[in-house]
């Protein structure tokens, strides 16, 4: 399953991001070279920017790669510190799936009311609906990691009081 989820979040990452460079190479070169640049190129890029960011978000937390402040964990018995992970989790998967479930309900909202961006006219839902899915994927993954036991490393740094 980690080897599926790793494939899929990061081929699609991948693409969008070289989506990004192409976009970015052609639409530089045309404006230098035949001074005219690609119609709605900004809004290509901030779609794909969305793409790029949330389809890494369950890579990131799966890998443990998130901003994490550490520093006290060799000062608290190695039970603590596998209490604290455990919540520290649970409260990200609770927040992710929250949001995943917020962000799809607003894409449904905006596919019934037809919401698209205003250059190129194209439905905001999908990107919504998928920003949501992977969040919620990203914490299906927290609730799984709840369950981790430490990493032998982790234990050693542990129960220095």
């Amino acid at each position: 399953m980690n080897k599926l989820l790793d494939t899929l979040c990061s081929l699609l990452s991948a693409l969008a991001l070289f989506a990004i460079m192409v976009l970015t190479f052609f639409d530089v070169s045309g404006r230098k070279l035949l001074s005219h640049s690609i119609p709605g190129s900004l809004e290509l890029t901030e779609l794909l920017m969305v793409v790029v960011i949330f389809g890494a978000l369950p890579l990131v937390s799966r890998r443990g790669e998130h901003v994490v402040f550490d520093s006290l964990d060799s000062f608290w018995p190695a039970s603590f510190v596998q209490f604290q992970k455990a919540f520290i989790n649970f409260a990200c998967s609770l927040a992710l799936l929250a949001l995943g479930w917020l962000m799809i309900s607003t894409g449904i909202d905006f596919a019934a009311f037809g919401e698209t961006t205003a250059q190129l006219k194209l439905s905001k839902a999908p990107f919504i609906m998928g920003m949501g899915f992977l969040c919620a994927l990203a914490g299906i993954v927290h609730l799984m990691l709840v369950f981790q036991p430490l990493s032998p490393d982790e234990e050693s740094e542990g129960g220095v009081l």
